[in-house]
C-alpha cells in the first residue's frame, strides 16, 4: 500500500513511522504539508500523491480546551474528516478515520459497548468526533474504515503517562480519579491493529484497545510501581483515589467508556496484550532514554 499518514508528528503517525518494517510506502504529512480543514489543499495533495491509503491521525484533541475553540475543534475533527473523504472518493483511495471512546457518554454502562451503539458525547470534543464519524459516512458509507480507540498513551510526546511520571518525579502524593473506567491503549497497539485491519480489507467501523479494565486511578498506581522498580522514578510516591467531583474539569469525562473489541479480534484472529504489559514496554522505552541520557 502507498499510505499518506495525516498528523504527523503527533503520538499516533509517529507510531505508524516508528513501527513501519518497509512493507508499505509511508508518507508522513504535516499540519504545513497537509491542512486538513483546506478542502482543495487535500484534494490535490491527495490525488498528486497517487496514495492509494490515507490514515487520518489529523484531529483537535485538546479535550478541555476545546469547550472554549469549538469551532477549531469542529473544522479538525468535523470539517478535516470530510474534506479527506472526498479526496478518498475522488481518487478511489481507502480511508481510515481514527475516532474516540468520547463519542459515547457511558451514562449507566456497565459492559463493554458495542460498535454500534447510540452516540451521546458529553463534550464539544465528543461531539465533533462523533460528527466526523457521520461526515465519512455520508461521503463513503462502509467503504470507510473507522477505529475508535480509548486513553491512548506512548512514552513519546504528551500523554497521560508521560505526565503522570513528571508529577510524579516532584511530588509526594497525587490524587488521581478513580470513578471513570475505560482501557488504557498503547499507541503501537492502535497502529498495528489499523495496518492488520487494512491488510484485512476491513470495512466499517472498529474498536481498538488493550485488554484489560482500569480507572485512572488504577492506570497511576501501575505506572507508579512499575517505574519505580525500572528506577525511572527514584522512588514510589502516594496515589490517592478522588472523585471526579473532586478535580473537576471544562469538559466531561465519560465514567464508562471500555470498547467492545471482539470484532476487531476476530478479523485479525489475535487478541489484544493487557494494558498492564504495553505499559511496561512503554517504561521500557522511558528507560532507555533515561539511561541514554545520564550516560551523556
Amino acid at each position: 500500500m502507498k499510505i499518506l499518514v495525516t498528523g504527523f508528528p503527533g503520538q499516533l503517525a509517529a507510531s505508524f513511522e516508528r513501527i513501519e518494517d518497509g512493507s508499505h510506502c509511508f508518507h508522513f504529512a504535516s499540519r504545513s504539508e497537509i491542512d486538513v480543514t483546506d478542502e482543495s489543499g487535500v484534494r490535490k495533495a491527495v490525488g498528486v500523491g497517487g496514495f492509494d491509503t490515507i490514515i487520518n491521525c489529523a484531529a483537535y484533541t485538546a479535550v478541555d480546551r476545546a469547550e472554549t475553540e469549538a469551532e477549531q475543534a469542529h473544522l479538525v475533527n468535523v470539517v478535516g474528516p470530510r474534506n479527506l473523504a472526498f479526496a478518498a472518493a475522488d481518487t478511489g483511495a481507502r480511508l481510515v478515520h481514527v475516532s474516540t471512546d468520547f463519542v459515547f457518554g457511558g451514562g449507566g454502562a456497565s459492559r463493554p459497548i458495542p460498535v454500534d451503539a447510540v452516540h451521546s458525547p458529553l463534550s464539544v470534543y465528543g461531539r465533533t468526533k462523533s460528527e466526523g464519524e457521520g461526515e465519512v459516512r455520508a461521503v463513503l458509507g462502509e467503504e470507510a474504515l473507522i477505529v475508535r480507540t480509548s486513553w491512548l498513551h506512548s512514552a513519546q510526546g504528551p500523554s497521560f503517562v508521560t505526565t503522570m511520571l513528571r508529577l510524579m518525579a516532584t511530588r509526594d502524593s497525587i490524587g488521581v480519579v478513580a470513578d471513570q473506567v475505560g482501557s488504557p491503549t498503547h499507541v503501537d497497539t492502535l497502529s498495528r491493529s489499523v495496518l492488520g485491519l487494512l491488510e484485512a480489507d476491513a470495512r466499517g467501523t472498529f474498536h481498538v484497545t488493550d485488554a484489560g479494565v482500569a480507572s485512572w486511578y488504577d492506570f497511576a498506581v501501575c505506572i507508579n510501581e512499575i517505574a519505580s522498580l525500572k528506577g525511572i522514578l527514584e522512588k514510589p510516591i502516594t496515589v490517592e483515589p478522588i472523585t471526579t467531583e473532586d478535580y473537576p474539569t471544562p469538559a466531561a469525562r465519560p465514567s464508562y467508556s471500555v470498547l467492545d473489541t471482539t470484532g476487531t479480534a476476530s478479523v485479525l484472529d489475535r487478541s489484544a496484550d493487557h494494558w498492564r504489559a504495553t505499559l511496561s514496554a512503554s517504561l521500557d522505552a522511558v528507560q532507555r532514554g533515561i539511561v541514554t541520557d545520564r550516560g551523556n
